[in-house]
């Protein structure tokens, strides 16, 4: 099926396999995946690192914001899929721990991280043909996006997902500390005063609660072939 260089932009909560869905898009019709929660993980990994986060969880915002200046975020793409970088360094793990995470909507809530993370995600995109996946990517990044979706599921089964995900990874944890992190994320990300996680009025909504990754690709295949009359 040839799909049109499109922008399409997925929205949605924590652990509803935005990004899972993203590149099944990417390698089914041949699109550039760009992943902006990582972008904001990787503003997080940066801060706690370089002591902008202290012991009791506040945010420096005065130092870090410019110290963005020298930060070098960047995907890297090869056969086993995209990778994020900071300089040289893959941090593509080290973004996925359950202490990012704890500080991940906090650091997105700044204006001015938003700000700074679109101007890059805006570079990323030039030439259309992405998928990217985030909170407010159909609402704020990019409005005019042609297909837009927005993910959700039921909490206990977003649960589950990031639980055996951190299990896979070797990472302690338990599920009652999970699920509490996923409604706290929630709650922080859909009442931040900077571009709120809010469906937009023209996204499609896809509740995977009970769906396979097949049964996605059915999805996507036929919103594309209905919305752009594409004939197989």
């Amino acid at each position: 099926m040839k799909v049109p260089d499109i922008t399409i932009a997925i929205d949605g909560y924590s652990s509803t396999g935005k990004s899972t869905f993203a590149k099944l898009i990417a390698k089914e019709f041949s699109f550039l995946y760009l992943d902006s929660g990582a972008m904001y993980r990787g503003v997080t990994l940066f801060a706690m690192e370089n002591g902008f986060i202290d012991g009791k969880g506040k945010i420096d915002t005065d130092s870090l914001i410019p110290a963005l200046d020298g930060l070098d975020l960047h995907f890297e793409h090869s056969e086993k899929g995209t990778s994020l970088f900071s300089g040289d360094r893959c941090i593509e793990c080290d973004i996925r721990t359950m202490e990012v995470s704890s500080f991940v909507s906090p650091i997105a809530t700044i204006a001015k991280v938003r700000s700074w993370v679109d101007d890059k995600l805006h570079s990323f995109s030039e030439g259309g043909r992405v998928v990217m996946d985030g909170r407010d990517i159909g609402t704020t990044v990019f409005p005019n996006a042609e297909l837009k979706i927005f993910m959700t599921a039921d909490p206990k089964v977003r649960a589950q997902r990031r639980y055996d995900e951190l299990v896979a990874k070797g990472q302690e944890t338990d599920m009652d500390a999970v699920l509490k992190n996923l409604e706290e994320r929630d709650y922080i990300d859909s009442h931040r005063e900077t571009s709120p996680l809010t469906r937009a009025e023209d996204a499609f909504v896809l509740d995977n609660s009970d769906m396979t990754l097949h049964e996605e690709t059915v999805w996507i295949r036929g919103l594309i072939q209905g919305k752009f009359s594409i004939l197989e």
